[in-house]
């Protein structure tokens, strides 16, 4: 039988042509579906790693994201005073007030206009947001017209850069730094001062409240009791959970696409596999009598028929795959249909879309190579060998 294997895989390429062709359309298959994939991962990973899983953050009840999230100040005071804040030595709570709302700088690579969240916040919201680091310039100074620019932001926006000035709120903002944040959705956020901002646009209100939780507290009770707070009108989420639900919408619309846009490519892959080992059959069919007369079965032939298939299959799976890893340098930016906002993030590869990838080439090898083997073992000796 490992003889029988050895010769199916000699056997591959003997027609270079065809062979190549299938093995091509093969790759091409698998590398849409892994990019679809990796699309989708990238997005999730993105927002995921937003969050912190030591933080909680509350918007307004039934509010789906902090753009129009409402909660007025009377109720960031009673949320400061709940015993499942978390506090610094001193009793203040590590908790950050913070506003967020759109402008429409112009992207550098078009010149065309798109939403950019702008996120007015304290020093505690970079204490509760220990991957947030500022890696060049420097922090605004208190009580002046100067934002730092997330690090996606600075490159794709004109007037996000260090030293640019942007203008929104009636107002010129100075970028004086940038930060990264872990590759994470704020990094395609601009910053600021929330006094300032809350002053620029108007709102004496906060958009959200974020605070890590205290050691040893519930959060399912720690909810219960606020949402259900009268004085209240809040929903609470885990941050992480809050911004994995932020990429539902878009990554669910990318699945069902990609999921589509594959099956439609595989038929063709799976229709030049079958041709291409079905002209395999007939070229060998006196070597399958051969095979058949010094003893080996059709189950025998069966198996090294799909063995030959397979080994196609798995060697443009392979190909797909490697193709695909090489897009992980590759960053897209797009509008998050969540938050109406531009999203910059990067595909991602994962071993789990490396697996699905490779049984996907799997089923495409199986499904256009069974009928072709099936055919050559039901070949009997005598006709078979008729043919030389």
């Amino acid at each position: 039988m490992t003889k029988l294997f050895y010769y199916s895989i000699r056997n591959a390429f003997a027609r270079k042509l065809t062979g190549i062709l299938t093995v091509g359309g093969i790759t091409l298959v698998v590398f849409i579906f892994c990019a679809v994939l990796m699309l989708s991962h990238g997005l999730q990973v993105t927002m995921v790693d937003t969050g912190s899983a030591d933080n909680v953050i509350a918007v307004r009840k039934s509010a789906t994201t902090e753009i129009v999230s409402i909660i007025p100040r009377s109720q960031a005071d009673i949320i400061k005073a709940d015993p499942g804040v978390a506090r610094e030595a001193d009793g203040t709570p590590l908790l950050a007030t913070e506003i967020m709302v759109l402008i429409n700088p112009l992207k550098r690579s078009t010149g065309e206009p798109a939403n950019v969240p702008v996120r007015g916040v304290s020093a505690m919201s970079l204490k509760i947001r220990p991957n947030v680091k500022m890696v060049q310039g420097r922090m605004w100074h208190e009580g002046t017209s100067e934002v730092i620019s997330g690090a996606k932001v600075a490159r794709n926006f004109a007037g996000c850069g260090l030293g640019e000035t942007v203008r929104f709120g009636m107002r010129d903002w100075t970028v004086v730094g940038i930060f990264e944040a872990n590759g994470s959705g704020f990094e395609s956020e601009v910053w600021g001062d929330v006094d300032q901002l809350s002053a620029a646009f108007q709102r004496p209100i906060f958009s959200s409240i974020t605070f890590r939780v205290a050691p040893g507290t519930d959060f399912n009770t720690m909810q219960a009791r606020l949402e259900n707070d009268p004085r209240l009108t809040i929903d609470l989420r885990p941050e992480k959970e809050y911004y994995r639900l932020q990429s539902q919408s878009f990554t669910r619309f990318v699945n069902i696409l990609g999921l589509a846009i594959s099956i439609i490519f595989s038929l063709g892959a799976i229709v030049g596999a079958m041709i291409t080992m079905y002209a395999a059959v007939a070229n060998r069919t006196a070597e399958i009598g051969t095979l058949r007369a010094l003893g080996f079965g059709r189950t025998a032939v069966l198996g090294a028929f799909l063995a030959e298939s397979l080994f196609l299959a798995l060697s443009g799976g392979v190909a797909g795959v490697i193709l695909a890893s090489l897009l992980q340098f590759v960053e897209v930016s797009t509008t998050n249909w969540d938050t109406f906002a531009e999203l910059a993030f990067s595909f991602k590869m994962s071993v789990p879309i490396a697996i699905f990838a490779l049984l996907f080439a799997v089923i495409m090898g199986i499904t256009g190579g069974f009928l072709p083997a099936a055919r050559a073992a039901r070949l009997r000796i005598i006709t078979a060998l008729k043919a030389k």
